[in-house]
C-alpha cells in the first residue's frame, strides 16, 4: 500500500519542534510514502513561508488520490482544516501524529476544540501513555499509538566525541532555547548547596548577566548555539538533563508541567550523543528512561550532586551500554516507522 504524507517549510533551523516534523518526513519517505506537496524547505521569512505552504498543500491535496491514505503531522498551523476538509471529501484515510498538544501546555483553554483538530483521522500517534491515558479521558474512541520516544536523523552518521569513560566532576548537558519561565531555573544552579558538577549548556538566549554569582564562580558553561542537525556533534558532556520550569526543587509553570505529558525533543538528542539522561521523576519520558535503564530521575535538583557522588562506574557504564543501544534505533528511525505500522493496521 502507498501512503502519503504532504512536506513543507519549517522556518528555524535551529528550532527543536522543526527537526522533529522534518525527521518524520524522512522516516515517512524511507518506508515509501510519498510526498504530494513540494520540496521540503527552510525559508525563515514567516511570510513567504506561509504562500510557499499554501500553495505547496494546495497542489498535494489536488495530486491526493481518492481512497488514499495520508499521514498528517499536528499541529499545522493555519492549513490543518483545509487538509481535513479535502481528505474527507476524497474519501481518505488519516493518521496524524501528534508533537503537540497546546492545551496540556497552558496556550488554549478549551480542550474540546483542540481534539477536533486532532481526532479527525482514523488513528493517531502519541509521545507516551501518559498522553494516551489523557486522550482516553477525554473520550476519544479512535485508535491510539504510542511513540516511545522521538528518532533523531542526522545524515554523518552517529556522534563519537562521547564515547570514552567519563571520570568525575560528571559534566550535565542542557539542551535548548533559553526564554523565560522555559528554564529560567538555570540561573539558580549557584545557589545549590552542593555543585559537585558542571552544567554545560547549548542553545539560543543564554545571559550569562542573569547568573547569582560572578561567571568565573559559576558551575555553569556556555558551549554556544548550533544548528540542530549539527548540535550533535558539538555536545560533550556525561549525562544529558530533562528538566523545565522556574524552579530546581521541582518542574513547575507551564513548560515544567508540560513535561508530565510530552517527549521533550531533548532527550532523543542526549541519548544520540551517548549520554545518560537526568530527568524529573515525575516526567512522562522517565518511565521510558527506567524501563530501559538509560539513566536517572530526581525530583528536586538539590540533590543531584549526591546521586552523582554514590553512582558507581559500574552503573554508569550499564547505562551508556543501554544508551548505545538505544541510539541505533533514534538514528535509524525506528520508533516512528514501528508506530506508522501499528497505526496502518487499524485503517
Amino acid at each position: 500500500m502507498i501512503g502519503y504524507y504532504i512536506s513543507r517549510n519549517y522556518k528555524s533551523l535551529f528550532n527543536a519542534a522543526g527537526k522533529a516534523k522534518t525527521d518524520c518526513e524522512l522516516i515517512l519517505n524511507t518506508m515509501g510514502f510519498k510526498n504530494l506537496g513540494f520540496k521540503q524547505s527552510s525559508i525563515p521569512n514567516s511570510a513567504i513561508g506561509t504562500i510557499k505552504n499554501f500553495f505547496g498543500i494546495s497542489v498535494a491535496l489536488l495530486r491526493l488520490p481518492f481512497n488514499s491514505t495520508l499521514c498528517t503531522q499536528y499541529p499545522l498551523n493555519k492549513f490543518r482544516g483545509y487538509v481535513l476538509f479535502v481528505a474527507k471529501l476524497k474519501r481518505c484515510k488519516i493518521i496524524t501524529i501528534v508533537h503537540d498538544v497546546r492545551f496540556l501546555k497552558g496556550r488554549t483553554g478549551s480542550a474540546s476544540k483542540e481534539l477536533q483538530k486532532i481526532t479527525p483521522s482514523q488513528a493517531i500517534i502519541v509521545h507516551n501513555q501518559a498522553m494516551k491515558d489523557w486522550f482516553l479521558a477525554q473520550g476519544v474512541l479512535i485508535p491510539i499509538v504510542v511513540l516511545g520516544i522521538f528518532d533523531y536523523i542526522l545524515d554523518k552518521g552517529l556522534p563519537e566525541q562521547n564515547t570514552k569513560n567519563k571520570t568525575k566532576p560528571y559534566e550535565v548537558v542542557y539542551a535548548g532555547g533559553f526564554a523565560e519561565g522555559k528554564n529560567s531555573y538555570i540561573y539558580d544552579l549557584d545557589s545549590l548547596a552542593q555543585r559537585q558538577f558542571v552544567m554545560k549548556l547549548y542553545g539560543v538566549g543564554f545571559d550569562y548577566d542573569k547568573l547569582s554569582v560572578p561567571k568565573e564562580e559559576s558551575i555553569v558553561r556556555y558551549e554556544g548555539a548550533f544548528p540542530s542537525n549539527e548540535v550533535a556533534y558539538h555536545i560533550k558532556g556525561s549525562f544529558g538533563l530533562v528538566w523545565d520550569g522556574i524552579s530546581t526543587k521541582e518542574c513547575s509553570g507551564q513548560y515544567g508541567q508540560y513535561l508530565k505529558f510530552n517527549n521533550p525533543h531533548k532527550t532523543s538528542l542526549y541519548i544520540l550523543c551517548g549520554l545518560p539522561v537526568i530527568v524529573w521523576d515525575q516526567a512522562a519520558i522517565s518511565t521510558f528512561i527506567i524501563e530501559n535503564n538509560l539513566g536517572i530521575t530526581i525530583s528536586n535538583l538539590a540533590d543531584l550532586s549526591m546521586i552523582l557522588e554514590e553512582l558507581s562506574d559500574n552503573d554508569y557504564q550499564k547505562m551508556k551500554s543501554n544508551v548505545d543501544r538505544v541510539k541505533k534505533d533514534i538514528i535509524s528511525g525506528g520508533y516512528l516507522n514501528n508506530a506508522v505500522n501499528e497505526a496502518l493496521q487499524h485503517l
